[in-house]
C-alpha cells in the first residue's frame, strides 16, 4: 500500500501518520521526492483503515500495490535510487564500468589488469576469488588468498573492488569488500540474501540462469527487507534453446526493469554471450537500451586464463569498447563519473 502526501504538507503531521502506521506493526518507507512524498507500507495492510487515512488533510490518495515486491517497487520510490560504491554512483544519469578478470590468478595478473582497465576509464575492479564452476574439476578460485590480492590491487590503483560471495560461512571475509556480488546460481539462495541484507555493503545481484524478472526483483526484496537498500541489478543473459551463444542477453529486461523498480541495472555482456567478439556490440546495445553500467571481463592473456578466457577481452580490445561507449553515452544522457 502507498500513501501519497499532498504537496507542502506539515512535516509534523506526516511524522505523526508514520508513527501511527508503525504502531499497527507495519514498516514505512518514506520517499521524499522533488515534487511529492510517498509513504510505502510494508506488512499486513489488511488492518489499515483506508477510508480513515483518505480523510486526513495531508493525504492526496491511497493505493494498494498488487506486485509482491514492495521495497523494490517504483510505485514506492518513483525517483531512481542512486547507489554509492566508494564514491562512484550507479543510477540516474550516472554510468559505471566494472572490469577485470573472471578470476584472480596471481598478484602480478590482477594488478596488471587493474592498471590497464583503470587507464581505459573503468572505475571499479572485478575479480573472482571464490568461483562457482559447473565442473568440480575446474579451477575454483584462490578463495581467501584471492581476496587479499584484490585488496592489494585496490591499494595499488585506488579502484573499489567487486567480487562474488558464494557461502554464508565466508561472509566475514567480505567485510572490507566495496561491493559484494551475488551470482546467478545464488540468486534464490534466500538464506544468503537475508544475510547480505543485514550488511550495508552495496550488493550486485545477478539475474538467475532461467529466472523471470519478477523472481529477480523478489530476490532484491529479500535483501531490502533486511534493511540493505544498496542494490544494483545485473542482467547477465538467460538460458534459452539457442546454442550459438553461452546465454541469450535479454536486452528488453533493461527498460522493463526501469519501469518496475527504482534500482539501477547494469549488464554483463561477457557472460551473456561467452564470445569476446560479441562484447562490443552487446555493450553498445546495452547502453542504447538504457543500462546504468557494464561489467566486462578483461584478461592480460585470455588464451592462458584459468576461467572463461573465450569471453575475456584483451586490454586493447577493452580500450576500444570504452571509447565507443563514451561516444554513445551523450545520446542516452548518461555520464561516467
Amino acid at each position: 500500500m502507498i500513501i501519497i502526501i499532498r504537496n507542502n504538507s506539515d512535516r509534523t503531521q506526516v511524522d505523526n501518520l508514520i508513527n501511527w502506521v508503525k504502531g499497527l506493526g507495519l514498516d514505512v518507507h518514506d520517499s521524499v521526492g522533488a515534487k511529492t512524498t510517498i509513504l510505502g507500507l510494508v506488512g499486513d495492510t489488511s488492518k489499515v483503515d483506508i477510508d480513515l487515512i483518505k480523510s486526513l488533510d495531508i493525504v492526496e490518495s491511497v493505493k494498494r500495490i498488487q506486485e509482491p515486491y514492495k521495497n523494490a517497487n517504483r510505485k514506492f520510490h518513483p525517483e531512481d535510487t542512486i547507489v554509492n560504491v566508494a564514491g562512484h554512483l550507479f543510477g540516474g544519469d550516472n554510468f559505471q564500468v566494472i572490469a577485470g578478470p573472471c578470476s584472480v590468478e596471481s598478484e602480478a595478473q590482477i594488478i596488471e589488469v587493474a592498471k590497464a582497465v583503470k587507464a581505459s576509464g573503468a572505475n571499479l575492479l572485478r575479480g573472482g576469488a571464490f568461483k562457482p564452476r559447473t565442473s568440480p574439476y575446474a579451477f575454483q578460485g584462490m578463495k581467501a588468498e584471492g581476496l587479499v590480492l584484490l585488496k592489494k590491487a585496490r591499494e595499488e590503483t585506488g579502484m573499489p573492488i567487486c567480487t562474488e560471495l558464494m557461502n554464508i560461512m565466508d561472509i566475514d571475509l567480505f567485510q572490507d569488500v566495496d561491493m559484494i556480488q551475488i551470482g546467478a546460481r545464488n540468486m534464490q539462495n534466500f538464506d544468503l540474501l537475508k544475510e547480505v541484507g543485514k550488511l550495508r555493503v552495496p550488493i550486485l545481484l545477478k539475474r538467475g540462469l532461467a529466472n523471470t524478472i519478477q523472481e529477480w526483483l523478489m530476490s532484491a526484496e529479500y535483501i531490502m527487507s533486511e534493511g540493505n537498500q544498496n542494490i544494483i541489478l545485473c542482467e547477465r543473459g538467460i538460458r534459452t534453446f539457442e546454442p550459438a551463444t553461452r546465454n541469450t542477453l535479454d536486452l528488453s529486461a533493461i527498460p522493463i526493469v526501469k519501469q518496475l523498480t527504482h534500482l539501477p541495472i547494469i549488464v554483463d555482456p561477457s557472460h551473456a554471450s561467452g564470445i569476446s567478439e560479441l562484447v562490443l556490440p552487446m555493450s553498445l546495445a546495452s547502453v542504447g537500451a538504457g543500462a546504468d553500467g557494464l561489467m566486462i571481463e578483461v584478461h592480460n592473456d585470455p588464451t592462458k586464463a584459468l576461467c572463461d578466457g573465450a569471453q575475456s577481452l584483451r586490454p586493447n580490445m577493452f580500450e576500444d569498447v570504452m571509447r565507443k561507449v563514451e561516444r554513445m553515452l551523450p545520446l542516452v544522457n548518461k555520464v561516467i563519473r
